[in-house]
């Protein structure tokens, strides 16, 4: 069932977020961006200008990189000519943007983290938004990197500049009051969830809910069979998939605790074997350190999409990963620690909103699955959790229909529709 936004919730073709699609081969499995033919869907498609469309865009890591291309190769079905530059990774690149900057100088996380990288990091600020003016786009898109792009964004937006903002920051979760904040620097904002518009309507902000591209790419049913043999994991394997982050950081923080109680669940689960899928080559060298010669560990380079749907249960640090791991249908235990300094200063101002931290339990509105977090999130209970999940099928079995559920809910063709919101900024309503 589509869950409506403050505005615009429904798609121009009248399907509903999170109707599978029965003529896919009944699988449910939407057609990919490469798939979907325009000019036949909407006549449309291109809409001519006289002027190439310029579109400037900033990204910061991997999952602003993936959406950053998914949203160039729709905005490029409507404006076959345009030119895309700015700041992305490999995935836009490959759509066809001009990088002025790489993603990666963006990957800052945590209230200390970012401190002891404002002085760069404000610099590359200063001298990207004045590049971008001097480009004059029809549009500056900021792909989440709040920290960053805001700013950009509202300086844009104060020099004549129209801006979106992509990927609505957790203000369900942060001070709902930023909403009216963020208003003033993007004339618009793309949401990947439905309880965001809503916030923002009582500012006056107007927001759209589009999906989450995640949930457009993740079949509702992933085939597990076909991601072990993928991975070469045998079929009745007991197997912990264990995330601890992507971040040099997260890693170094979260993994020896996540090791340790992984170990321990090895002395319950005989034969566990545990993949630990690493995002890049310096996150690889960081695992390898502190995990060593471990027989039960495999360290994987990527493939994490394919680790969690081939496991039983996975162990991940918060995220998009969550989010991951519940399109992807398997029960999970969160446990995150962020770095002492930044945690004081989150309980001293009182800037967690939220009762969940995870978003699968703040979609849901209850506790899904298990968030032990800072003084919590130690190997005794982590394993304690994982073993719960090893040990009950009638509690694994339970979670399958909550998510799925929550999968339809956000699967909406969301780069089409982000594509669609920003046309409609720059040339009005299609009739």
């Amino acid at each position: 069932m589509c869950v409506p936004s403050s505005i615009s919730s429904t798609p121009a073709n009248g399907r509903c977020c999170g109707e599978a699609g029965i003529g896919d081969a009944g699988l449910g499995i939407r057609k990919g961006r490469n798939d979907v033919n325009p000019s036949s869907s909407n006549p449309q498609f291109p809409i001519p200008n006289p002027e190439p469309r310029r579109f400037a865009l900033c990204a910061g890591e991997t999952s602003g990189d993936q959406l950053g291309a998914g949203l160039i190769d729709a905005l490029r079905m409507r404006f076959p000519d345009a030119q895309f530059a700015g700041i992305g990774g490999p995935g836009m690149r490959a759509a066809g943007m001009e990088t002025w900057f790489d993603a990666s100088a963006l990957a800052v996380m945590g209230l200390a983290e970012v401190l002891a990288h404002l002085p760069r990091l404000l610099r590359l600020r200063k001298q990207f938004r004045q590049r971008v003016l001097d480009w004059k786009p029809d549009v500056y898109i900021g792909i989440d990197a709040p920290d960053f792009n805001l700013g950009v964004e509202r300086w844009l937006k104060q020099r004549g500049v129209r801006t979106v903002h992509d990927v609505s920051p957790s203000i369900w979760a942060w001070r709902k009051g930023r909403a009216a904040k963020i208003g003033q620097s993007a004339d618009r904002v793309l949401c990947l969830f439905p309880m965001e518009p809503p916030i923002y309507a009582r500012h006056g902000v107007d927001a759209r809910f589009i999906g989450h591209p995640l949930a457009d790419a993740i079949p509702l049913q992933p085939d597990r069979s076909a991601a072990r043999a993928a991975l070469g994991e045998e079929t009745d394997t007991p197997i912990l998939a264990l995330l601890p982050g992507s971040r040099l950081g997260e890693i170094r923080r979260m993994l020896p605790d996540f090791a340790e109680a992984a170990r321990r669940l090895a002395a319950d689960i005989p034969g566990l074997r545990v993949l630990v899928p690493a995002a890049n080559a310096q996150c690889r060298a960081a695992i390898d350190t502190i995990l060593g010669d471990a027989a039960s560990f495999r360290i994987i380079d990527g493939q994490a999409q394919q680790s969690m749907i081939a496991s039983d249960c996975v162990l991940l640090a918060s995220g998009t990963a969550a989010l991951e791991a519940m399109l992807c249908k398997r029960p999970m235990v969160i446990g995150h620690r962020i770095s002492a300094l930044t945690y004081r200063i989150v309980k001293l101002f009182g800037l967690l909103k939220s009762t969940h931290v995870s978003l699968p339990n703040v979609l849901a509105g209850e506790a899904l699955v298990p968030e032990l977090l800072q003084d919590t999130c130690t190997p005794e209970n982590l394993h304690a959790a994982l073993l719960h999940w090893f040990r009950d099928p009638q509690a694994v079995a339970a979670l399958q229909p909550r998510f799925l559920a929550l999968h339809e809910q956000l699967r909406c063709d969301a780069s089409q529709r982000a594509a669609e919101a920003v046309t409609e900024l720059l040339v009005g309503k299609s009739s």
